[in-house]
């Protein structure tokens, strides 16, 4: 899937990220604490790549203009689109977003988990009924230290869900 592409990395206050692209559109995003990458970075991160993620570390309300190549299944699709449609500094429960596409909140969990772009396809918005739900397939750890420090950076008030 990722073999045509190119792939930088770009220093974080979250580490680094390691971002796959094919001519100005991003289709991965690998966290800092995914796995390894298989590929090696191949390029230094072009201006424009660099540019969007910094902004948004800078200011947590700013609006990616990255091209997305998002690889995934009809419905995960529609959960992506409707993740980029929550705005910085709000979250979304999984069951609202289930009941707006007509599915299961399990089914937007699984989407979410699939998410090949976060931070661009922002599934660090999307809480649990009762708590912070998971993040990157995890409820705890490293995932989970990464959605609370970019809810905190969109200033989203976590007492609520007991962050």
């Amino acid at each position: 899937m990722l073999n045509d592409c190119e792939c930088s990395m770009i220093d974080t206050p979250l580490g680094a990220l390691s971002v796959h692209w094919q001519r100005r559109a991003v289709r991965c995003v690998r966290l800092p604490m995914h796995k390894a990458c298989a590929h090696r970075p191949t390029l230094a991160a072009p201006a424009w790549l660099e540019q969007e993620f910094h902004a948004y570390f800078r200011d947590a309300t700013h609006d990616f203009s990255i091209v997305l190549q998002l690889v995934g299944t009809a419905f995960q699709q529609r959960v992506w689109q409707a993740l980029r449609r929550i705005p910085s500094g709000a979250v979304k429960r999984y069951g609202d977003l289930a009941a707006e596409l007509g599915s299961s909140a399990r089914a937007v969990g699984n989407a979410c988990r699939a998410n090949p772009c976060p931070i661009l396809v922002p599934c660090h918005r999307v809480v649990a009924q009762r708590g912070l739900g998971g993040f990157a397939g995890q409820t705890d750890g490293a995932s989970m230290c990464i959605k609370v420090w970019l809810l905190r950076h969109e200033n989203v008030d976590l007492t609520e869900f007991g962050a």
